[in-house]
C-alpha cells in the first residue's frame, strides 16, 4: 500500500524487507546517496553523515544545491534523500570521526563514495572498521576501483560512460558524442552495489557461527567504468571474435531491425518491430506487405542487411500522421511502438498513476512535490516513502542521544 501524502510526509520508518537493517551513508552527490535511498525505499534505516554549516559554506552534501531550487534547497534533494535520518557531522574533526566510528559498529552496512585512500587516512578503511565489528559489509563506490593503476585518478559517472564504452556510441554517425540527459554512470553504480550489499548480507547470513555469531562482512567494491561496461552487451566479445569495433548509430540499434525513432509531424515514434511476426505485422500495418511476404526479410540477419531500406518504407508511412494514430494503428497490431516522453508527458500519464509510479510529498518547507515512486515493486514486501528528505543535521540531537546521550562539544 503506498502512503497518502500526509504519511509520506511525517510517517515513520518502514517495515519493508530490510527493516531492521542500519546502513550509515557517507556519501555524496549521486552514486553512493542512491545506493544508500534504493535500501531506505524498502525499510533499511539510514543515517546520513553530512558536512555541519559553517561561515565559509552551507554545509550538507553539495546535492542539496544542486539544479532547480525551492526555498534554498535542491528539488532532486526531495528524492535521493527520502527516508533518510541526516547526522551533521564533520569528518575531518577527530572527535566526529570518533562518534561516526561507533555508529559503524552499530551498522550492518556502511556506503561511502570517497575517493580510495580517504577513508583509510581518517582511519575509516575496512580493516579497522571490522575489527569493532566483523559482520560489517562496506559499499566503496569510485571512479576505478579499489585497485589497479588507475584508482588514485579522480572519477566522476561522465568520465566513466566514457571510459565504459558508452559515449562513443551515443551519437549521431560523425558526429560529437553526447552524454545521456542523466547521471546514468553514477546510477548504474548504485544498483551495482546495492546487488552486491545485498549478495553480502546473504552470505553473511549463511557465514554465521559461533566464530562469528553475525557472520562475516566484506567489501563490495564498484568502480563507476566497470558498472557501465558491464551493460555495454556484445561489445567486447565482437572486437574479440570479428575485430569489429561498434560505431555510433545515432538512434537505430546496430544490427537490430527494424528498431528506430521516425518523424511525425508533430514529433517523433519509437517503433521496435524487430521480431520476425512483429515484423510481419508492422509492414501490414504500413500498407508494405510485399515487404512482409519477402522471404529475404524473413529472419533478423536479413532485415539488418536492407534496414535503410525498411526505415525509410516506415518513415514514409509515419511521417504525415500525428503521432497519436501512428500509436493507436501499431498497439492495435501488438506492434511495440511508443512515444518519446517529456517531463510532461510523464506527469499526465495514467499508467504512471495507476502504478504508483508518481507519489505526492510534503517537504520540510512546505513544498507538495511528485516524485518517483519505489521500483522494483513486491508483492508482499513493498517499499514505501515514510520520511521526508530532512533538513542539514535535523537528526544529530536524536542519534547521538542514542549512542551516547551527548553531543560531540
Amino acid at each position: 500500500m503506498t502512503p497518502t501524502p500526509t504519511e509520506a510526509a511525517a510517517g515513520s520508518q518502514s517495515a519493508g524487507p530490510l527493516a531492521g537493517l542500519k546502513v550509515v551513508e557517507l556519501g555524496q552527490l549521486i552514486a553512493g546517496p542512491f545506493a544508500a535511498k534504493t535500501l531506505a525505499d524498502f525499510g533499511a534505516e539510514v543515517i546520513k553523515i553530512e558536512p555541519p554549516a559553517s561561515a565559509d559554506a552551507p554545509g550538507g552534501d553539495p546535492l542539496r544545491q544542486w539544479r532547480l531550487l525551492h526555498e534554498g534547497t535542491s528539488v532532486w534533494w526531495q528524492v535521493q534523500s527520502r527516508n533518510k535520518r541526516s547526522v551533521a557531522l564533520d569528518l575531518k574533526d577527530p572527535a566526529s570521526r570518533d562518534l561516526v566510528r561507533q555508529l559503524i559498529e552499530e551498522a550492518d552496512v556502511l556506503v561511502e563514495n570517497f575517493k580510495p585512500g580517504v577513508m583509510e587516512a581518517w582511519g575509516l578503511g575496512y580493516e579497522a572498521l571490522s575489527a569493532g565489528n566483523p559482520g560489517l559489509i562496506m559499499l566503496r563506490i569510485s571512479g576505478y576501483g579499489q585497485t589497479g593503476p588507475y584508482r588514485d585518478r579522480p572519477g566522476f559517472g561522465v568520465v566513466a560512460e566514457a571510459m565504459g564504452g558508452l559515449r562513443h556510441l551515443t551519437a549521431e554517425p560523425g558526429r560529437v558524442p553526447v552524454r545521456v540527459g542523466v547521471s546514468i554512470g553514477d546510477t548504474l553504480a548504485a544498483l551495482h552495489g546495492v546487488i552486491g550489499i545485498l549478495m553480502a548480507l546473504q552470505h553473511r547470513h549463511a557465514s554465521v557461527s559461533a566464530q562469528a555469531p553475525k557472520g562475516r562482512g566484506q567489501v563490495v567494491d564498484v568502480a563507476l567504468y566497470e558498472a557501465v561496461f558491464n551493460c555495454m552487451e556484445s561489445l567486447l566479445p565482437e572486437y574479440s571474435a570479428f575485430g569489429a569495433v561498434r560505431e555510433p548509430a545515432g538512434s537505430a540499434l546496430p544490427g537490430i531491425a527494424p528498431s528506430n525513432a521516425y518523424p511525425c509531424v508533430d514529433g517523433w515514434v519509437l517503433v521496435a518491430g524487430n521480431g520476425d511476426s512483429i515484423f510481419k505485422r508492422l509492414m501490414a500495418v504500413i500498407g508494405r506487405d510485399d515487404l512482409g511476404a519477402d522471404a529475404q526479410l524473413a529472419g533478423n540477419p536479413g532485415r539488418v542487411a536492407r534496414v535503410a531500406e525498411i526505415d525509410a518504407a516506415i518513415g514514409a508511412w509515419t511521417g504525415p500522421q500525428h503521432v497519436v494514430d501512428v500509436l493507436d494503428a501499431l498497439n492495435a497490431a501488438a506492434v511495440p511502438a511508443g512515444r518519446i516522453y517529456t517531463a510532461r508527458d510523464i506527469a499526465e500519464d495514467p499508467h504512471y498513476r495507476a502504478r504508483s509510479m508518481i507519489q505526492r510529498v510534503t517537504t520540510a518547507d512546505g513544498l507538495s512535490l511528485d516524485v518517483p515512486g519505489i521500483v522494483p515493486r513486491l508483492s508482499l514486501t513493498p517499499g514505501a516513502i515514510t520520511l521526508r528528505a530532512p533538513r542539514l543535521g535535523e537528526h544529530t540531537d536524536a542519534v547521538l542521544q542514542a549512542l551516547r546521550g551527548t553531543r560531540p562539544a
